[in-house]
């Protein structure tokens, strides 16, 4: 366990910061949940377009909240209070070799990464109702690049992100399942599947010119 330790601050040491302005802003954008406020107005209009009722709508609202309670709010409120391991940042012995942006350090406690474990359980949730490969792909690679802007920040062990993204694995499957149970899920044709994937992509872009033209 202590070689595991090691290796994972290690890691976190190669991936953490750089001394690119240009990158500090982007990520710092990135890692923002408001930054993603498009993309999920975008996920709610596919639901509202593909559900006849108000009542199917609303079932897939509260599975998507369910993901969101199961991944990071039992993180947040029970798991990394109870393992109480130190962000890297703030890590006795390594924190002072964390590269950090503008100061952020996050709390006290990492272990782990409500960041991985959210948004890997709603790309998981909405990939397995939505069933288009292109729009997975784009939903996957969401999360994992959430997950990046957490180790450039020094606020997570690679450790951290990887048990974030099981946990956030297993709530995305299953509330999928639990959903399934209650109703049949309804068809989400590639066309409305496509609009999710141009907000994320339009997201990314703005915040490149942002990082590019405005660095902070």
């Amino acid at each position: 366990m202590n070689s595991l330790i090691g290796l994972d601050k290690q890691l976190l040491l190669l991936l953490n910061g750089s001394d690119s302005l240009f990158l500090d802003t982007l990520v710092t954008m990135l890692t923002d949940a408001r930054t993603w406020i498009p993309l999920y107005l975008s996920l709610f209009y596919v639901v509202m377009k593909s559900n006849s009722s108000v009542a199917r709508i609303l079932m897939v609202v509260g599975a998507a909240g369910l993901c969101v309670l199961l991944a990071g709010t039992v993180d947040d409120t029970i798991v990394k209070p109870l393992v109480a391991r130190w962000r890297p940042a703030r890590d006795p012995e390594i924190g002072l070799l964390v590269d950090t942006v503008n100061g952020y350090r996050g709390g006290r406690f990492g272990f782990f990464s409500a960041h991985a474990a959210n948004t890997f359980s709603i790309a998981l949730f909405f990939s397995l109702l939505m069933r288009q490969r292109l729009f997975t792909v784009a939903m996957v690679a969401w999360s994992l690049v959430n997950c990046w802007t957490r180790l450039y920040l020094g606020v997570h062990y690679p450790g951290d992100i990887i048990v974030g993204l099981l946990w956030g694995a297993a709530v995305g499957y299953g509330v999928y399942r639990l959903y399934t149970r209650f109703t049949t899920p309804a068809t989400y044709t590639k066309e409305l599947c496509d609009i999710p994937i141009a907000v994320l992509s339009l997201t990314l872009v703005c915040a490149l010119a942002r990082a590019l033209f405005f660095p902070v």
